[in-house]
Order: C-alpha cells, then sequence, then structure tokens
C-alpha cells in the first residue's frame, strides 16, 4: 500500500477493504506487525512527539481514522483512500476471524471492560473465539507485571491482539512490546473498548461521514475531550495547509 506523509507521518492510503484484506494475510503469514489507528489527534501528536512519530512511523500500517486524514490523502492525489475506523476496523476483522477461526486478544480499558468488549463480540459473533483478557494498570509496569503480561498475551494462542490503551499511549505501547509478542497482529483501537461496551456514544453515521464527528465527541465529553479538538484540529488545519501548498516540506523522519 502507498505510504504518503502527513506532517511528517507516515500514513496508508488506503480503505477499509483492502486494509482487511491485508491485515487477514498478515495472520496467515504470521507475521510481527502492528496497526496504528490514526485520527487527527493521533497525527498531530505524532507531529509533536518524537516517540510518538517513531511509534506511528514503525507500524505496519496506519490508517487514516479520521475524516480529516482521508481528505488530506485525497488532496495529495491519493484518489484511493477511504476512512479505516477502529469500531468498523474492528467489527470487520472480527467477523472475519469468527469464519477463519482466529483468536483474539482483549488488551486494556478498565477493569471489567475488556470482559463486557470480549462478550459482546461474541454476541455478535458467536463462533468469534476469545483467547484471553487483560486490564493494565494506569502506571508504568513493574518487571514482574510486565513479564506476567507478555506470557499471558503469548501462551493464549491469540491470533489478534486489539490494544485499546487511547491515542498516542496504545502506539506507543505496540511499538515497543511488538518483538516480545508472539500473536502476528496487535491494533490499536482507541476508543472502540467504550463505544461496543456503552460508555460513550458513537457519533451518528451522517456527522462521521461530514467529519463532524469531533463535535459531536466534543459536546458529550467537553471537559476531557476540548483540548484534543479545539487546539489539535486548528492547528491541523494550518500545518495541513502549509504543507499542501507547498509552503512547508515535511519528510518521513523518525527522529
Amino acid at each position: 500500500m502507498a505510504r504518503l506523509s502527513i506532517l511528517g507521518v507516515s500514513v496508508n492510503a488506503v480503505d477499509l477493504p483492502a486494509a482487511v484484506t491485508e491485515m487477514a494475510q498478515a495472520i496467515v503469514e504470521a507475521r510481527q506487525a502492528y496497526v496504528s489507528t490514526c485520527p487527527v489527534y493521533t497525527l498531530m501528536q505524532g507531529h509533536e512527539r518524537s516517540d510518538v512519530r517513531v511509534a506511528l512511523n514503525g507500524a505496519d500500517w496506519v490508517v487514516p481514522d479520521g475524516v480529516p486524514v482521508v481528505w488530506a490523502l485525497r488532496a495529495m492525489g491519493a484518489r484511493q483512500a477511504g476512512r479505516v475506523y477502529g469500531p468498523d476496523l474492528m467489527l470487520a476483522l472480527s467477523e472475519l476471524s469468527a469464519h477463519k477461526g482466529y483468536a483474539q486478544f482483549y488488551l486494556g480499558g478498565r477493569p471489567g471492560v475488556a470482559d463486557e468488549l470480549a462478550a459482546e463480540m461474541r454476541r455478535r459473533f458467536p463462533a468469534l473465539k476469545v483467547a484471553g483478557i487483560y486490564s493494565p494498570p494506569f502506571r508504568a509496569l513493574e518487571p514482574t507485571e510486565e513479564l506476567m503480561m507478555i506470557d499471558q498475551i503469548n501462551s493464549s494462542g491469540a491470533q489478534v491482539v486489539w490494544v485499546g490503551l487511547g491515542s498516542p499511549k496504545q502506539d506507543v505501547w505496540m511499538a515497543q512490546y511488538r518483538r516480545a509478542l508472539k500473536p502476528p497482529l496487535l491494533i490499536g483501537v482507541g476508543a472502540a473498548f467504550d463505544f461496543f461496551t456503552g460508555r460513550q456514544k458513537q457519533a451518528p453515521r451522517w456527522m462521521q461521514r461530514s467529519g463532524l464527528e469531533w463535535l459531536f465527541r466534543l459536546v458529550s465529553q467537553p471537559r476531557r475531550l476540548w483540548r484534543r479538538y479545539l487546539i489539535y484540529n486548528p492547528k491541523f488545519i494550518f500545518y495541513i495547509t502549509l504543507q499542501l501548498t507547498r509552503l512547508r516540506r515535511y519528510d518521513i523522519n523518525p527522529e
């Protein structure tokens, strides 16, 4: 898949069906791959923070999770680009996994969230195999905890690990642990854990398609999300305008 630099972050010019096909092949080949779903906020974190940029540019796929990111790719000539929304990716790959027998592991969320997510995915896809769940503490892991987590995931027999730690924490986490983990595919899906367990509401589809999902989420959680949308959205518009008008160039630079 073609990858284009958006503010120094290498993003795949892909749509959902193509992404699912490619990721399914990674499972078949037992590759050690990881996927970052990239809305505007994650992209801006990669633009501003070198650790996030290294994690994103090291991913096998950085998919355009946000509609503005899709618009940017298309403005750069990638007409085939479409939104690869984290929850939609989870549903599509879970359906495929239920058919193919690929086992899932759910990592993230507050205590109980991963259990509820596993139950919800089984409800939607009764044949889906759930290999395990783990909710890490909201702090740096002690060495013994780290070893326990790695062993739990590796011994589960999972082919897909869904990572719901929030962005960009989940992207840095996947970059850190990818080599230590046996499952072929790690996928960071952000708020999908809370969406599917009913802790957060998803924006209506018409708002998603029109690029207004940020407004729905801001109104729903103003105290938590005001900085993400009211600061980083205008920043993105400013910097991507500079890039598209060639007033500034952003090479893909891991450092």
